[in-house]
């Protein structure tokens, strides 16, 4: 009793401390990771062959590219070519919208450039809905996100079948059959609805474009390499953002994207992120 008298406030310190750090997500083994600069992992186009160079393995980004919601976006300039494609990318929405989905979505990755429902591709979400919005009308999909999480979104469309799969986590969330024109293939935008300036509010980081239909396994291993995981198949990579830092492609293919208003690389990004278990 005499020990506890004499000792209780520095223990009582100490606690507070150590739950202090761990609500921080100091014990947070993905937090432990070593981050990657930008820059640090990119492809490597020659007529010998395409790999990947630079540390690519076990690491997370430094920064992720933060949108006000308001007027910032990236144009990347990135065009699409027809065929099957895949797009993916991690979001962590700060606010979504809880009215109207169709005014007041928030969108993730946008190519439309007129029309009701747009002239192109785009992904978008609410608390409640994945909406994939193509060339002829809208698809959505029911998922509930919570603000301040990490998921990775990809979106596959496979022109033999005329089908559009999303998936959410890796995990799909079913294909549905569409009709895409040619109107689809136009230029890309971050963070933005191009035709109706609709913005994204949260965080965004590695989008990667695929020309190729990716199957489920592939989904799934690209999730399970975490946020920062280094393109899976670099033969078939039309762009890649990892926006660690910088709007810049590192697919060698030089999509480099153009930052419109205050995009904020931020680099205390961790909160909300889990490391996907393998």
């Amino acid at each position: 009793m005499e020990y506890l008298m004499t000792y209780g406030w520095a223990i009582l310190a100490i606690a507070i401390v150590m739950v202090s750090l761990y609500s921080l997500g100091i014990f947070n083994g993905s937090n432990l990771q070593p981050t990657a600069t930008p820059g640090s992992c990119e492809v490597v186009r020659t007529a010998a062959q395409i790999s990947l160079a630079g540390q690519c393995n076990n690491l997370i980004p430094k920064y992720v590219g933060m949108f006000n919601g308001a007027s910032s976006y990236i144009n990347t300039a990135f065009v699409n070519k027809e065929g099957s494609w895949t797009i993916s990318a991690w979001i962590n929405a700060r606010q979504f919208q809880t009215t109207n989905l169709n005014s007041n979505h928030h969108n993730i990755i946008d190519s439309d450039l007129s029309g009701s429902y747009g002239n192109g591709f785009g992904i978008e979400g609410s608390p409640t809905v994945l909406r994939v919005i193509y060339n002829n009308g809208f698809l959505n999909y029911n998922y509930n996100f919570n603000t301040g999480t990490w998921y990775y979104i990809a979106v596959v469309y496979n022109t033999g079948n005329g089908t559009v799969t999303p998936y959410v986590n890796g995990v799909s969330l079913g294909a549905s059959s569409v009709t895409i024109g040619s109107s689809l293939y136009q230029q890309y935008y971050i963070g933005r609805d191009q035709p109706n300036a609709v913005y994204f509010n949260g965080s965004i980081a590695n989008v990667q474009i695929y020309n190729t239909t990716t199957d489920a396994s592939s989904i799934l291993a690209i999730y399970r390499g975490g946020i920062g995981a280094a393109p899976i198949d670099t033969a078939h990579l039309s762009a890649w953002w990892p926006l660690n830092g910088n709007a810049n492609d590192y697919s060698g293919n030089n999509w480099n994207g153009d930052v419109v208003g205050p995009v904020v690389w931020k680099a205390n990004w961790q909160s909300g992120y889990t490391a996907p278990s393998s």
